[in-house]
């Protein structure tokens, strides 16, 4: 048993003030994945600020048509919200198909989009892990990788980012909107997530007591006709292999606008821009679609288990475009 020290938040100062005043403090909300780090002794969390309380739990309406997401709102909550349905069906699936209705019940989308990988090298506890222990190795490199990144990897690091709801949220540049000892901070979604490199244990620009208080989804017509599609080893709420947000905009039969981010393919939420850029005023067919998802799965990097995403990767892309190509035309 390892003591835990516990405080509950008044308010945003004050749940900052509580974090920082202890170096090895961590901030609850959901708790389900923090406290399952705690138990397996992977996070050195000493002291838990509990921050339910804190007002930030609404999805408001934004002047340009987007949206602004608190950071304690509910992954059930924020799926099902009407504005969330509409006008980003992306998001809302992704949310949907992200976990159990147990967990989309606790689950915050801050507290999701700073999860921990599922690789098992880290969370066994006795596997070289350069995100555990700096330096120690990667297992995953020479070991059983069937599941890790094909993109976006180092020789330090192969683990993908579990998200669901991460990948829509990265095809539409959302912004996190942080707090902390130096006042108010807006990250760009793909600076968020850091690239594994020499340093796969920092995987985000967050300081110490620095606090995510929300989600903004800039508007954008094109995500009206977005869809996420997620293929698994199961139907029952697995992690993706691979998964695919996408949106199209058409004009004349030839694309002016598209919006596509992968996961399961990379060790962050992927935006797949060399499709993006390989797509805009070509035909909007599966011929251009197949080109396109090529030249975004050039540069990838396989390890022994894992050679077949790039293949599923490339059909996800295309099948994704098909689908929100018919939904923007119907």
């Amino acid at each position: 048993m390892r003591p835990l020290t516990y405080s509950r938040a008044g308010d945003v100062q004050h749940a900052i003030a509580l974090a920082t005043a202890n170096p090895a403090s961590a901030f609850l909300a959901g708790g389900t994945t923090e406290v399952d780090l705690i138990r397996a002794g992977i996070s050195q969390s000493e002291h838990l600020v509990d921050i339910n309380e804190l007002p930030l739990r609404e999805v408001e309406d934004q002047p340009d048509g987007g949206l602004r997401i608190g950071a304690l709102a509910r992954m059930s909550d924020v799926a099902r919200t009407p504005s969330v349905v509409e006008r980003y069906p992306a998001i809302s699936r992704a949310l949907l198909l992200g976990a159990s209705e147990q967990l989309r019940n606790m689950a915050s989308m801050g507290g999701n989009l700073r999860q921990r990988t599922r690789c098992a090298y880290l969370r066994d506890g006795v596997s070289p892990c350069n995100k555990r222990e700096p330096g120690s190795g990667c297992a995953a490199l020479d070991g059983f990788n069937r599941g890790h990144a094909i993109l976006g990897t180092s020789e330090h690091c192969i683990a993908t980012h579990p998200s669901d709801v991460a990948v829509a949220l990265a095809a539409f540049d959302a912004v996190i909107r942080t707090v902390g000892p130096d006042g108010e901070r807006a990250i760009p979604f793909d600076d968020f997530f850091l690239l594994p490199g020499d340093t796969p244990h920092l995987e985000h620009p967050i300081a110490p007591g620095e606090l995510i208080v929300g989600i903004d989804v800039p508007g954008a017509p094109i995500a009206r006709g977005s869809i996420y599609l997620k293929f698994r080893d199961r139907q029952s709420y697995e992690f993706a292999l691979v998964s695919v947000a996408a949106a199209i905009e058409v004009d004349d039969s030839l694309v002016t606008g598209v919006r596509i981010a992968m996961g399961g393919v990379g060790t962050k939420p992927w935006r797949a821009r060399r499709a993006e850029a390989a797509l805009v005023g070509r035909p909007a067919n599966e011929t251009s679609f197949r080109h396109a998802a090529a030249a975004e799965l050039a540069e990838a990097v396989v390890r022994e288990h894992n050679a077949f995403k790039v293949e599923l990767a490339q059909r996800a892309m295309v099948r994704g475009l098909v689908h929100s190509l018919n939904r923007s035309q119907s």
